[in-house]
């Protein structure tokens, strides 16, 4: 029995590190199974350097076909689970076919990598980048070791950032403004605002913000569209009066966002919306919803 187990083990061990992989900052990354690792973390055009250490198993040779690395950034839609779209695709070849009778360490190098997008993982697709390394074989399946690593892209604070205003109403039964101090918002940004009453005749119980996510993913009849809602905010709990003015304050830090993403490699868009919601006291309800834009700001250590 124990021959057996050996016969399906690995001949080799594979590790893949990051030469600045210690000093580099490290953030959490949820992987298929639900459970979170920390992984490097990276942004467009840097360079991605490292070495990769093959170790044959006691008292083994590993004959090969030739040793590579892959530097990928890939799409996966789960309706089309198992079938990654490539946007990045590069290669490293680290070993030209032989023999490895002991440890061997391998530097690679892959300069100004275009990662024009981020890392995602959403409800119906995800977005991730690896380093990929295969030792070819033949007869026999080819060895291949994975390493995940996250990208960030930061955007500038807008030079334009318009507030919104809008009026929303029933006629003759309600009449209310509401104006949100700007459209374009950073993660960690607060969203601070107000509603006037201008005319309210209908008996208005409570009052509420929602901060929804819409992600679509696909394209014609084969678009799915996913929302939900990230957060609730009561803004005021009773019947208001006539010119009447409710504040609105929301710290958006405390939720998983992430930047809006328009059309990511026409493969899919996500995007978000503050949705007004008022609740009469016959429990009907009443929305109005707003996109706003959503945006990753360099953080200042």
């Amino acid at each position: 029995m124990n021959y057996l187990i050996g016969a399906f083990k690995q001949p080799c061990n594979i590790s893949i590190k990051f030469s600045d992989g210690r000093t580099r900052k490290q953030v959490p990354l949820k992987r298929e199974n639900g459970q979170t690792t920390m992984v490097p973390l990276f942004q467009n055009k840097e360079n991605i350097v490292g070495e990769v250490s093959i170790e044959p198993t006691q008292g083994k040779k590993v004959e090969h076909n030739g040793v590579k690395i892959e530097l990928l950034g890939q799409i996966e839609l789960y309706f089309d689970r198992g079938n990654f779209y490539d946007f990045t695709s590069l290669v490293r070849e680290l070993e030209v076919p032989g023999e490895i009778y002991e440890r061997k360490t391998y530097p690679f190098e892959f300069s100004s990598v275009e990662m024009p997008y981020e890392t995602y993982n959403g409800v119906n697709v995800r977005l991730r980048y690896i380093l990929k390394v295969t030792i070819s074989r033949n007869y026999v399946s080819n060895i291949v070791e994975y390493q995940d690593f996250v990208v960030y892209n930061y955007t500038p604070l807008p030079s334009i950032n318009n507030s919104i205003k809008m009026e929303v109403g029933i006629e003759d039964c309600l009449h209310i403004e509401f104006e949100y101090n700007k459209s374009k918002y950073h993660l960690k940004d607060v969203i601070i605002g107000k509603i006037y009453f201008l005319l309210v005749r209908i008996k208005i119980k409570n009052m509420e913000l929602e901060i929804r996510r819409r992600e679509s993913t696909g394209s014609g009849p084969n678009t799915y569209v996913e929302t939900e809602t990230l957060a609730k905010f009561e803004l005021m709990d009773g019947a208001p009066v006539r010119g009447e003015s409710i504040p609105i304050r929301l710290f958006l830090s405390p939720y998983e966002l992430t930047p809006t993403y328009r059309n990511i490699n026409n493969k899919f868009s996500v995007k978000y919306y503050l949705n007004l919601v008022l609740v009469d006291e016959e429990d009907r309800r009443y929305f109005k919803q707003q996109e706003i834009t959503v945006y990753r700001l360099q953080e200042t250590s």
